[in-house]
């Protein structure tokens, strides 16, 4: 069975991604920080029929991340498809400031959540994907990494940092199998309208165009917005 590996795994986004993926037959690693969450999303899954395995870790620790995914690769046999898309975190170190508030203080972290913790999960993956000559990299970043967000200048330059990073990346891995894809979620992620006026799309709908950017391989990278 192929499997996906999804880093910031909770019941939204990383929950619809998890049951597309395992709807076409694949295995599912989730990543977060709370093995309560895991056990939870992993009892979920398997009452659908699909497998899926918890491996506890915090993008902000390089070490367990990576253990986590070398944990997971000894589970399932190796990891085909690695998702990296860090739950949003609006408290303490990485809480948003206004771009007019922005240091090298308050914008390390941000640095450290999205850049280098998606440098550490694929260093984890990559070698045995180029190994494979076949493989998909998603990251996934909020609109600030395209679009400017004053409000939420510290955080849209950590994304923006990821953003440049995985379409680098991607230019470099060209030829070799490993596709490489970047998505900058632009709307609510919701069951339901959140408010009038508000744009939004129930979290399968975004799923699926994980799906697609990694079946068809077409692009490197997807605006997700109305």
């Amino acid at each position: 069975m192929p499997t996906i590996a999804i880093v910031g795994a909770g019941r939204g986004l990383g929950l619809a991604i998890a049951r597309r993926f395992g709807s076409e037959g694949y295995d599912v690693a989730l990543i977060s920080r709370s093995t309560a969450k895991l056990d939870a999303l992993v009892d979920e899954l398997a009452a659908e029929g699909i497998t899926a395995a918890g491996f506890a870790a915090d993008v902000l620790d390089r070490p367990a991340l990576r253990a986590a995914l070398v944990a997971a690769k000894e589970h399932f046999g190796g990891i085909d498809v690695l998702e990296y898309s860090p739950a949003d975190a609006s408290a303490g170190p990485l809480a948003p400031v206004d771009i007019r508030e922005t240091t090298p203080e308050n914008v390390q972290p941000q640095i450290e959540y999205y850049l280098y913790g998606a440098m550490a999960a694929t260093e984890a993956v990559l070698p045995d994907l180029l190994t494979a000559g076949s493989g998909t990299l998603l990251f996934t970043t909020g609109a600030g990494s395209v679009y400017p967000v004053a409000q939420y200048g510290n955080v849209t330059a950590g994304g923006a940092a990821l953003r440049n990073w995985a379409l680098n990346l991607g230019g470099a891995l060209a030829g070799t199998g490993v596709h490489v894809a970047h998505v900058a979620i632009a709307l609510y992620i919701a069951d339901d309208a959140p408010a009038p006026g508000v744009d939004w799309l129930p979290a399968a709908d975004i799923a699926a165009l994980y799906w697609d950017l990694h079946d068809t391989r077409a692009v490197h990278e997807l605006v997700v917005k109305k």
